[in-house]
């Protein structure tokens, strides 16, 4: 990509959602195409599965490009992709979360029978749902065949989860409220 087809490319993606485009020019459309599609799979505002698809037409050229801006606005502040990797793999994510759903289960089934200890028992509930959306975040994460963009908003969620630090530091709570488990005598 030439220094003034990113220029162009640049300034296309940053503007405002909402600017209108006119459609360009036909002999101009496939350097415009090809840069606009390099530049969104870079900041990883568009999927390499959605270039079939998202700038595909020139008459789709603004609409199109309003779905990228967007993307750009949205996304800029989010981790990149990349991130994912400093997270358990998709198979033991899994495990981790099928672990919590069995155990949130039997707390259920707890509750039904121990009413005594009904409180406790709705907060252990309310901690191990916490930890499945902290769990099934990782996992949205961590799923390749969904879009970047949905893998980024994941680790977005992640983040906002688990707070800066441990996100920075690949730190994961558990997948179930182990603390409760030394009070279950």
């Amino acid at each position: 990509m030439s220094p003034s087809e990113l220029a162009l490319a640049f300034i296309l993606l940053t503007a405002p959602p909402g600017a209108p485009e006119a459609d360009p020019p036909a002999d101009q459309w496939p350097s415009i195409q090809k840069s606009v599609h390099e530049l969104a799979l870079e900041w990883e505002i568009l999927d390499k599965n959605e270039t079939k698809f998202i700038l595909a037409r020139s008459d789709d050229f603004g609409k199109d490009l309003n779905i990228l801006r967007r993307r750009y606005q949205e996304l800029r502040e989010v981790p990149k992709a990349a991130d994912c990797d400093r997270f358990p793999d998709r198979q033991t994510v899994a495990d981790m979360i099928k672990f919590n759903r069995a155990y949130r289960k039997s707390l259920e089934a707890r509750l039904a029978l121990e009413s005594d200890r009904a409180e406790e028992i709705r907060a252990a509930i309310k901690e191990t749902d916490r930890l499945y959306h902290v769990w099934d975040a990782v996992r949205d994460a961590r799923c390749d065949y969904y879009y970047v963009t949905v893998r980024r908003q994941a680790l977005k969620k992640l983040k906002e989860l688990i707070g800066e630090d441990a996100y920075a530091t690949g730190e994961l709570p558990p997948n179930v409220p182990t603390w409760r488990f030394a009070d279950a005598r």
